[in-house]
């Protein structure tokens, strides 16, 4: 054995992993196919969101709970600024589709929240240009996740810990065998008890068929705008935001850099068949949909794109990650498939994979995120992992 366990991919969730791991164990090596946070993961863009009121399972909560607290935990070990606290709004039709599902989920969580009328909405935050019907649901615990700056602090602690990362070493195939997992890249092999893949558009390569079956690699985009007022839209007096009306729907977050202001339109991501080659320049229809609902929501902004850029991402069908051992007392774990929303729950992750996989702990009311749905049969750890 070359180590107890490997992480093939050190974006936003294998870095994570490899962080935690090193926790555990310094038996641990990572395999980044170019180097960490390189600019066509989908780690890039500067920024994410992080939020703890969402649309969607309530399951997802303890996740991000746990995330919030490994967030910091990661700055205190790092001493890297990675959160900034924002607070952050929901915004859309009163009683409309968008702001009663929020309502729904955050009361079944109990997450904190307020909910603030047109009025409010407008005195407080006077950036968003409003429709007379519009309100918000606003997140206390909000901010801005700086995803470079995580990613690399992660695996940095995760080597201090005495984990091994191989960069620029694409792995090309992994093997079980009876004793473990082979990993080959190029000409070299290592064997390992236990992997975790979390390669992100690249992690279809590596999954059983069943698998491959379920997800596919999609194009997302990001755009920036420079603020007419670039005081206005700072992270002290503005928020993150996401807001859905009628056919238009954005999100995006404060200028960090005190110039320009992440706006991108939300859900537009389209089929892309290799994640090697995906399109970085934007259509001429991504263009005009995206200034003109900057010009409609955010009247500050100047409407001309200044930045932009496009991703792969992996999504599966029913928009639930894949979190748990590939097969039937398989040893080989996953870590992918976050549909765009999975940097917010990196290092939340990160801890149950890296746990799980190392045979450490077990994680319970997570069915909906388990490889195994997509089968008649619930892959369960194998034999090794359990002891």
């Amino acid at each position: 054995m070359d180590a107890k366990l490997a992480v093939i991919g050190l974006g936003s969730i294998g870095s994570m992993a490899l962080w935690q791991a090193s926790k555990l164990t310094d038996s641990v090596v990572g395999f980044e196919a170019a180097t960490p946070a390189h600019g066509r993961s989908a780690v890039g863009g500067d920024t994410r969101l992080f939020r703890m009121i969402y649309t969607g399972n309530p399951g997802f909560y303890p996740i991000m709970e746990r995330s919030r607290s490994l967030w910091a935990e990661l700055e205190a070990d790092t001493g890297q600024e990675i959160l900034t606290p924002t607070g952050g709004l929901s915004i859309g039709t009163e009683n409309g589709s968008y702001i009663t599902s929020v309502l729904e989920t955050t009361r079944v969580t109990g997450a904190d929240f307020e909910l603030l009328s047109h009025d409010d909405l407008a005195e407080r935050y006077p950036q968003h240009n409003l429709h007379p019907d519009d309100v918000a649901v606003y997140d206390p615990r909000a901010g801005v996740l700086r995803t470079d700056r995580a990613v690399c602090a992660a695996i940095a602690a995760a080597k201090a810990n005495g984990a091994t990362v191989h960069q620029n070493t694409p792995v090309d195939s992994i093997t079980e065998t009876e004793d473990g997992v082979v990993v080959t890249s190029g000409d070299r092999t290592w064997t390992f008890e236990k992997v975790i893949v979390a390669a992100g558009g690249w992690a279809q390569r590596l999954m059983p068929d069943y698998l491959k079956a379920a997800v596919e690699t999609k194009r997302l985009i990001l755009t920036w705008f420079v603020a007419e007022d670039g005081a206005q839209f700072s992270p002290e007096n503005f928020t993150t935001f996401s807001r859905v009306y009628d056919n238009r729907s954005m999100y995006g977050a404060p200028a960090v850099d005190g110039v320009t202001v992440k706006a991108t339109l939300d859900g537009r991501g389209r089929p892309t068949p290799n994640p090697d080659s995906v399109p970085r320049d934007l259509t001429p229809e991504e263009i005009a949909e995206t200034t003109e609902t900057v010009t409609e929501f955010l009247p500050g902004l100047i409407p001309t794109i200044v930045r932009s850029d496009a991703f792969p991402e992996l999504y599966t069908q029913d928009k639930s990650p894949l979190i748990g051992w590939m097969e039937e007392n398989s040893r080989v774990y996953c870590a992918a498939g976050f549909n765009g929303g999975g940097f917010k729950m990196a290092t939340g992750y990160g801890h149950i994979a890296a746990h799980e996989a190392l045979g450490t702990q077990t994680f319970e009311g997570l069915d909906f995120v388990r490889p195994g749905r997509f089968t008649t049969t619930q892959p369960t750890p194998s034999a090794a992992a359990a002891q």
